[in-house]
């Protein structure tokens, strides 16, 4: 009885004082809303404590030792105990998170806890593909499946924000960073952004109060997938049609699925940077789209636009970033620094912190951050979490669904396709220096995970072992190690290993040479002016193909490849991209066959780098045939302008048959539904996936449109001989476009549409809007 009226007396302890907090800070009353709670935090904040909330510093100090004396991490550590940091950047794990909440929970006169930002690009330490792999599955469930997984890693190790997802449309290969986003196409970037805010977040908001989800953060805002030439933080110059048409929908599809988080971008739009554009940021963003979460600015880019010529000085930079609404400043040192003096010298409205501030605080109260600031420091989840056997599961399976297939032909004298491999009775070689890498398959973007934790597709061949494999490097790829902070720096004089290697394919029934670019070569940093294969791999696979012309060609790589002799030559090529934790193992099951690949292109492959940006949804031009017999007309002299491999082209084991597309009618109102169909049938040997895909073509309209565009996809599993009648629903959504006011409209006219498996053929037919 003794023990139970203690634990009676520690329980109503405890409720005094959850009574006496809530009575001396008022905003921990979990009986009132949000915004109540924001309402009664906010007079009690100074304006110091305000800007302070607008500030997030990167990780500065072993939080877990001494407190840091000298430079910037005692001046960091300072600003923190006094309430002038909002959030964290860097810091990860549960005890270096512990420390620094307990710092601005404990220490500080008001304990707002601090928000925990993270690069959880595509996983925490368990990695799934690339975002650029996982588009390539135009698997949507599994999509959002891997955003939770990321998710429930980073959440046990501390993060409750994550900067992602990447909903940049990108079509220019050069540019490092097209392997964060998903490809050349808004329809379908929109789809996979809508995916991994829901991965990220749950379904809803109040899923954010569950321990096991984090906040999202749609980037960059805007344009940054058109920097002119593909370089990293380049400017872009894009007319308004492509703003509205191509750029935006992607963003605003994430509003709709709820994101909590914005971040700007590097580049300039219109000659204004996106850090400091009122137009995107306040009148898009936060005016037509009622965005009410807050915006980030992306690393150092407040100060970057005294680089640019767009400001004077750091002060003016703070206003102008402030004024446009950038909510939070990551590691400029501006805000904390200027913004408290231009509120008073009246250059800044104090209203504007307000407003900055509340967006700030919403996000944290809806994380549930306020009513247990240690929510994510659970040690024992942390180590059961973190690497746990389902998780790998899970990103072995998205693993397989990236993998798109692009080839796969007789190689001369034979006649049967060399994959799927044959799982006993035949000698293979594995030749090249990327298939006994544990590294470079987990990709960029990657800051989290241990070097050398992937499955090395050495590793994921072995599992199979009847046939009698043979591994030869070939040539070293690199000259020294690559790192995430470092150039990449290739082999392109040392061919010592070519001998080995050609006697061990000269030996061999098969060859399968594993070849591209290396993981630190796509990502941030990473733009290149040439896209075919780095090194010496070009001149080995030739040497390869010489003394036995029976390969098989396994890519990794995050952007587009030019391949063309490959394309010409090589019988059987595989895209396998960086694949992550579980590569090697995805790579095997799907060369044996035991996955049918179903991966279909999110980017148009070019056939050489002169042709880029080169991107499926593209323009007639007054001249888009050869009609006159002449050389007046759109095309190039020394190469066909078709891609080498078109968006949306992903070939399988089996066969697939399209027939019998239709329409309800022929002729429609505007507002009325169009209902399409199509059947398709797996007329292979095989059981597998097909992404069926429709395309429209609006034939003439007062904006121009492209010749076709991306309205609707569906992922469709048929065993052999089965056929499934697949159905689209075309609405006003699918079927207008915005003018260059970004006004949206559905005009009167007629219409094409395409049903297929690729963007570059299918069964055609069309209908007719009137008024």
């Amino acid at each position: 009885m003794k023990n139970k009226k203690i634990i009676i007396i520690g329980i109503l302890s405890l409720f005094t004082v959850g009574n006496m907090n809530a009575q001396k800070k008022p905003y921990l009353d979990k009986n009132k809303t949000i915004e109540q709670r924001i309402d009664l935090l906010l007079p009690l904040m100074t304006l110091e404590e305000k800007v302070g909330q607008m500030n997030q510093y990167n990780g500065f100090w072993d939080v877990t030792g001494p407190a840091p004396k000298g430079g910037t991490a005692e001046l960091k550590y300072e600003h923190l105990r006094k309430g002038l940091v909002g959030s964290m950047l860097t810091v990860r794990g549960v005890k270096e998170v512990r420390a620094v909440q307990k710092i601005a929970v404990e220490e500080t006169r008001l304990g707002i806890p601090l928000i925990i930002g993270f690069d959880v690009i595509h996983g925490y330490k368990t990695l799934s593909p690339i975002p650029l792999a996982e588009a390539a599955s135009w698997d949507l469930e599994a999509i959002k499946k891997s955003a939770a997984i990321a998710a429930d890693e980073a959440s046990a190790s501390g993060i409750n924000w994550t900067f992602g997802p990447n909903v940049d449309v990108a079509n220019d290969a050069r540019w490092g960073r097209v392997m964060e986003g998903a490809g050349e196409d808004p329809y379908l970037g929109s789809k996979v952004g809508y995916a991994r805010v829901k991965g990220f977040q749950g379904e809803t908001v109040a899923d954010l109060q569950k321990v096991n989800t984090i906040a999202a953060c749609a980037k960059h805002f805007a344009a940054y997938g058109y920097v002119e030439a593909g370089l990293e933080y380049n400017i872009v110059d894009i007319s308004n049609s492509k703003l509205y048409n191509s750029v935006l929908p992607p963003f605003e599809a994430t509003v709709e699925a709820g994101v909590r988080t914005f971040m700007n971008s590097f580049n300039t739009l219109n000659g204004v940077p996106a850090t400091g554009n009122a137009f995107l940021q306040r009148d898009i963003l936060k005016g037509k789209w009622k965005f009410d979460g807050f915006v980030i600015s992306d690393y150092a880019s407040i100060r970057e636009m005294i680089a640019h010529g767009y400001v004077k000085d750091e002060a003016d930079a703070t206003a102008k970033a402030v004024i446009a609404g950038s909510d939070m400043d990551m590691e400029s040192y501006l805000y904390v620094a200027k913004l408290v003096d231009l509120v008073k010298s009246g250059k800044v409205k104090e209203a504007l912190v307000d407003d900055a501030v509340r967006r700030i605080l919403r996000v944290k109260f809806e994380l549930g951050l306020f009513d247990d600031p240690y929510k994510y420091c659970d040690e024992k989840r942390e180590k059961t979490v973190v690497g746990s056997k389902a998780n790998n599961e899970g990103v072995l399976d998205m693993a397989k669904k990236s993998i798109v297939l692009l080839k796969n032909a007789y190689p001369p004298g034979r006649k049967e396709n060399l994959l799927p491999l044959k799982k006993s009775g035949q000698k293979i070689a594995l030749i090249g220096a990327l298939a006994n890498d544990k590294n470079s398959p987990l990709g960029s973007w990657r800051i989290a995970a241990s070097d050398d934790t992937a499955v090395s597709v050495l590793e994921g061949m072995q599992q199979y072992k009847d046939n009698q494999l043979t591994f030869e490097k070939g040539v070293d790829l690199l000259t020294q190690k690559a790192t995430f902070l470092t150039e990449t720096v290739f082999n392109t004089t040392d061919k010592s290993g070519f001998e080995a290697a050609k006697k061990a394919a000269k030996n061999a029934d098969v060859v399968v040479m594993v070849l591209g670019e290396y993981g630190f070569q796509s990502g941030e940093g990473r733009s290149r002016t040439d896209l075919n294969l780095p090194g010496l791999q070009q001149e080995l696979l030739e040497e390869i193909y010489k003394v036995n012309p029976n390969v098989v060609l396994v890519l990794n790589n995050g952007r587009p490849l030019s391949i063309p002799w490959a394309a010409e030559n090589v019988p059987a090529i595989v895209e396998a991209w960086h694949l992550g934790t579980q590569a090697g193992n995805a790579i095997a099951q799907v060369l044996y066959g035991d996955y049918n690949p179903s991966g279909k292109l999110p980017m148009s492959f070019p056939r050489n780098v002169g042709q880029v940006p080169i991107y499926y949804n593209k323009y007639s031009t007054g001249r888009p045939t050869d009609s006159d017999k002449n050389v007046f007309w759109s095309h190039y002299m020394d190469v066909e302008k078709t891609p080498q491999f078109p968006f949306g082209f992903g070939l399988s084991y089996t066969t697939f048959e399209y027939k019998n597309l239709k329409l309800n009618k022929t002729t429609f109102t505007k507002g009325e539904k169009v209902e399409v169909s199509v059947e398709v049938t797996n007329s292979g040997n095989y059981d597998g996936k097909e992404v069926v895909q429709l395309y429209i073509h609006d034939e003439y309209a007062s904006i121009v449109r492209p010749i076709k565009e991306l309205k609707g996809f569906e992922l469709v599993n048929l065993k052999k001989g089965e056929t499934k009648t697949v159905s689209f629903t075309l609405t006003n959504k699918e079927l207008g476009f915005y003018d260059n006011e970004g006004n949206f409209l559905v005009e009167p006219g007629t219409f094409k549409i395409m049903a297929g498996g690729s963007s570059d053929k299918g069964l055609q037919s069309g209908f007719e809007i009137i008024e």
